[in-house]
């Protein structure tokens, strides 16, 4: 869930830029959102060690191969609608499957009844 609003909040910063001079087109890296996910999280000073991984959080990089306007901005307005359309989707898919886990969990606490 948290990889679909990271994909979601890039694509909106994409729309709302689109006429921004100069602004390039961002995506959300799958491979850092996923570290940042399993990174341990330190707590306190010497409890566990960070390796340069602690905090790590959903990166952005600019997206490679999009043609750029005469002003050198190059969002691409169907690009970004579709890129938050799967978003919102896939959110959607993890909050249903979510939601069906969270019915087996309330069925087993009140033992089936």
């Amino acid at each position: 869930m948290n990889s679909a609003v990271a994909r979601e909040s890039v694509a909106a910063s994409n729309l709302a830029n689109i006429d921004t001079p100069g602004f390039r087109t961002r995506t959300a890296s799958f491979a850092e959102a996923l570290a940042g996910e399993l990174a341990p999280v330190v707590t306190a000073p010497g409890h566990l060690r960070a390796n340069g991984l602690g905090g790590a959080t959903a990166g952005t990089s600019e997206a490679p191969g999009l043609a750029s306007r005469r002003d050198g901005n190059n969002v691409q307005l169907d690009r970004e609608l579709i890129a938050l359309n799967r978003a919102a989707g896939d959110f959607s898919a993890a909050q249903t499957a979510l939601s069906a886990k969270f019915r087996l969990v309330r069925y087993a606490i009140n033992e089936g009844r």
